[in-house]
């Protein structure tokens, strides 16, 4: 009889613990994702190299416009990630909200500066009309930040909002802009046109969190085992799209419908490189970012703490129970 009780509890210990594992491979979350351009390289890797699945999670991935958008989003529960720049969270976190960055897998400028055939040289610079998607977002610090490297200031030039990088593109391409920022494959064709790079931004010093995980930090106390476990998930993806071209080709091939091979080789050759393994969030990055978004007199900004806008107590434990050195072994 003890020995038949021993089999049962053995058997219902046994499915439990299979339950749990179900369970966990049934964890959903909702992410969300900024736009189609080659720094979404990490998440696309993440899919296509069913890492979802190994890392127990099944997602839903949507596309939501706007930094603003997306953090809502995240705020009412509908998406439980959101990966943008860090402009966006830094700035609802000013105003009360309670959203954090976990993790950053770009912490340059995906961006070039690509100028008309006459300007040739920063300097030139001066007087002319720079095209940037809006005000308030990456697209102007950055081209700030270039401005600042070059000894120029803000009033030398004049910022135009002008939209998207096709429509920047095709204002440049009609001489209704005298530069703008592209990114590729726009950089690649620009230059077979004629124009010149100015400046590969990711070349450049000035760092900025392109890409960052954000969670809400209400998310975060609840169901952090998840946040780990996608945190996991995505150093993994950005390690593996690091480290093969082959892989990083075929990813950008499908998710950029691009079958120019020179094409992709040269977005792959620019951007994988700049990824950031482990995925740490440049603190230079977040105080550049707080120029921007700050909008007190500059005489507090002293005065605000950076740590309010990270948390990376989940990449703090994945480092010291080894993590990411198992990944280059």
């Amino acid at each position: 009889m003890a020995k038949r009780i021993f089999k049962f509890v053995c058997a219902v210990l046994v499915i439990s613990a299979l339950s749990v594992t179900e369970v966990n491979a049934q964890e959903k979350v909702v992410i969300a994702y900024s736009g189609v351009s080659g720094f979404q390289g990490p998440l696309w890797a993440f899919n296509d190299l069913q890492l979802f699945p190994k890392y127990h999670l099944s997602p839903e991935i949507v596309l939501i416009g706007g930094g603003t958008q997306s953090m809502q989003a995240l705020l009412s529960g509908y998406t439980h990630f959101a990966l943008a720049s860090a402009t966006a969270p830094m700035s609802i976190k000013l105003q009360g909200g309670n959203v954090v960055i976990v993790g950053a897998a770009l912490n340059k400028f995906p961006f070039s500066l690509v100028a008309q055939k006459e300007i040739d040289h920063p300097s030139k610079l001066a007087g002319k009309r720079i095209g940037i998607v809006n005000f308030g977002g990456s697209n102007e610090l950055a081209v700030l930040l270039a401005l600042n490297e070059w000894g120029m200031t803000r009033q030398s030039v004049t910022l135009l909002r002008s939209g998207d990088t096709a429509a920047r593109f095709v204002a440049l391409a009609n001489k209704g802009l005298d530069a703008t920022l592209l990114s590729m494959p726009y950089t690649m064709e620009a230059k077979k046109m004629g124009f010149n790079i100015l400046a590969h931004m990711g070349d450049m010093k000035a760092a900025f969190p392109m890409t960052v995980v954000v969670v809400n930090r209400a998310f975060l106390e609840k169901k952090r085992s998840v946040v780990k476990q996608f945190m996991a998930g995505y150093s993994e993806a950005i390690y593996r799209l690091m480290n093969s071209k082959d892989v990083g080709l075929k990813i950008y091939r499908k998710y950029l419908k691009q079958e120019d091979r020179k094409v992709l080789e040269e977005t792959y050759d620019d951007i994988a490189g700049k990824f950031s393994f482990p995925p740490r969030v440049n603190r230079d990055g977040i105080r550049n970012t707080l120029d921007l978004v700050f909008k007190a007199p500059s005489s507090a900004k002293a005065d605000v703490n950076i740590d309010q806008f990270m948390d990376e107590t989940i990449l703090d434990d994945l480092e010291k129970e080894g993590f990411f050195k198992s990944l280059q072994k």
